[in-house]
């Protein structure tokens, strides 16, 4: 755009019809007449069916004007860039309700049957496999996260927690377990064990690779019930507590800490992630917010923007933070606090949504409850660049692009005005 201001030999002609070179200019452009009956339209154009042929040189300048054009029509593509959601189904027994998600160590996704009595995989390509030989329950299987082992870990309401492999093989361990504690989720911590929560033991358990369990419960509210756990960017877990309506933080060694000053009264805080902010983050089931707290404590609750209370929340590739909603929708929250909500795609009433993770293909992958399907919603990669560019709405951007071509159209009148007429072109 700056060479194209700088084309100083631009000028109008009267006395020539169609489109005629000006003299003064060396890019070789031509430029369309105007009179009483046609106006000027202001663009350029290469000189090609007349006069002498242009050089290589020259017509490399014009390309480079069209190319400021095209980079201007490359920003508004990617701004009107549409979230698209994909459901599958095939291969998931009727009924199952699936229910938490994550990534496994071989690049698929592994999730939890509720009702079906099931560990679920799907690969990015959609294809669906369920294993159930080893599990003793009939019903109640809720958390699951990767180990350090290779393996994927889960948690089972009736007092037990599951390790299956990537091949399928599942065991079960309950030895330290308190009766009627019901584990639900589960993440791995930084000392290679997996920490657990138990919602009505009103614990926090740990258990190694090798099937050790024990659990902490001093400094923990009576009754708080204990839900969504993750792993803090501080080295402790952090952890959230549905009805104590606190945030809680238990260190390796099992010390208990517990926040709730900013946090909404009866809000029911339920799944919990880092952030890449070096916050956590929280959904509030009937809160209707969206949380967040340092590391120090410090809680900022968000609804702007939001329709529903939410369930589980997870941090995407795009760095923001995606959650799944109570009334059947996908949502989205910046590290700003800006939330967006999405629902083309998902099947009507196939909420309440479950458990939402981060796929190996820049996609984000969730449980559908009721719906019995698991979905995929695209999310865009953010890319470094060797300098800070505020970022656009697609409205933005087309703003710019029609105030940059305005300007152009503008200074090309200015200096034909102060040039004058020229001689006449033999």
């Amino acid at each position: 755009m700056r060479k194209f201001l700088k084309n100083e030999g631009l000028r109008d002609r009267g006395s020539r019809q169609n489109y005629e070179p000006i003299p003064g200019t060396s890019d070789g452009l031509v430029r369309e007449k105007h009179n009483s009956q046609t106006k000027n339209s202001g663009l350029l154009y290469p000189k090609i069916s007349r006069g002498p042929r242009m050089e290589a040189n020259e017509f490399m300048r014009y390309l480079s004007h069209l190319q400021n054009v095209g980079l201007l029509l490359g920003l508004c593509s990617v701004a009107s860039a549409q979230f698209v959601i994909t459901e599958y189904s095939a291969g998931l027994s009727a009924g199952s309700q699936p229910n938490e998600i994550a990534l496994g160590p071989d690049g698929a996704l592994w999730f939890t049957e509720l009702a079906g009595n099931r560990i679920g995989r799907i690969t990015t390509a959609g294809v669906i496999t369920e294993y159930s030989a080893g599990l003793t329950l009939a019903y109640g299987l809720q958390g699951i996260a990767a180990g350090p082992d290779g393996a994927l870990w889960f948690t089972q309401y009736a007092d037990q927690i599951g390790r299956i492999t990537t091949g399928g093989v599942i065991t079960e361990y309950s030895a330290g377990l308190t009766a009627g504690g019901v584990p639900i989720s589960i993440a791995l911590g930084p000392d290679g064990a997996l920490w657990f929560t138990e919602y009505s033991g009103n614990r926090i358990g740990r258990i190694t690779t090798a099937g050790v369990i024990t659990e902490y419960s001093t400094g923990l509210t009576a009754a708080s019930s204990p839900y969504g756990i993750a792993l803090g960017p501080d080295g402790a877990l952090w952890f959230t507590e549905q009805f104590g309506n606190r945030i809680g933080r238990i260190t390796t060694a099992g010390v208990i800490t517990e926040y709730s000053t900013g946090l909404m009264a009866a809000s029911q805080p339920f799944g919990i992630a880092a952030g890449p902010d070096g916050a956590l983050w929280f959904v509030e089931q009937t809160g209707n917010r969206i949380g967040r707290i340092t590391t120090a404590g410090v809680i900022t609750e968000y609804s702007a923007g939001l329709t529903s209370g939410s369930y589980w929340i997870a941090a995407g590739p795009d760095g923001a933070l995606w959650f799944t909603e109570v009334l059947g929708r996908i949502g989205r929250i910046t590290t700003a606090g800006v939330i967006t909500e999405y629902s083309a795609g998902l099947t009507v009433n196939g909420g309440p949504y479950g458990g939402i993770a981060a796929g190996p293909d820049g996609a984000l992958w969730f449980t559908e409850f009721d719906g019995n399907r698991i979905g995929r919603i695209t999310a865009p990669i953010t890319q470094p660049t060797p300098q800070s560019v505020p970022a656009l709405s697609e409205w933005g951007v087309l703003l710019l692009a029609a105030l940059l071509a305005t300007a152009g159209v503008v200074e090309c009148h200015r200096r034909t005005r102060r040039t004058g007429p020229s001689s006449p072109v033999r």
